[in-house]
C-alpha cells in the first residue's frame, strides 16, 4: 500500500488532517505534504502516527525504506 493510502486512512481514524496532527504533534500542513507526497514521515514521528491510528499500521509500513530503524518483522535477524 502506498504511503499515501496510509495516511488517508489515519486522517479516516483520526476525524480529521487537524485531529490527525494534534495527535502526531505537528502541524496541520504535515500531514497535507505526507497525504500528497510531499514529504516523507520523518523518523522520529513514526511511533507517533502509530499511535495516532491505535497501532493499525506498523512502522515498517510508513517508513520502509528505513529497514534499519523500522524491520520488517519477516526480514528480523
Amino acid at each position: 500500500m502506498s504511503i499515501n493510502l496510509y495516511v488517508q486512512r489515519a486522517i479516516s481514524i483520526a476525524g480529521s488532517q487537524k485531529k490527525l496532527a494534534d495527535k502526531v504533534s505537528v502541524a496541520q500542513p504535515t500531514i497535507w505534504c505526507w497525504l500528497h507526497l510531499k514529504k516523507k514521515v520523518s523518523p522520529k514521528n513514526v511511533n507517533a502516527f502509530i499511535r495516532a491510528v491505535d497501532g493499525e499500521f506498523k512502522a515498517y509500513q510508513i517508513r520502509p525504506d528505513l529497514p534499519d530503524l523500522f524491520p520488517h518483522p519477516d526480514e528480523a535477524a
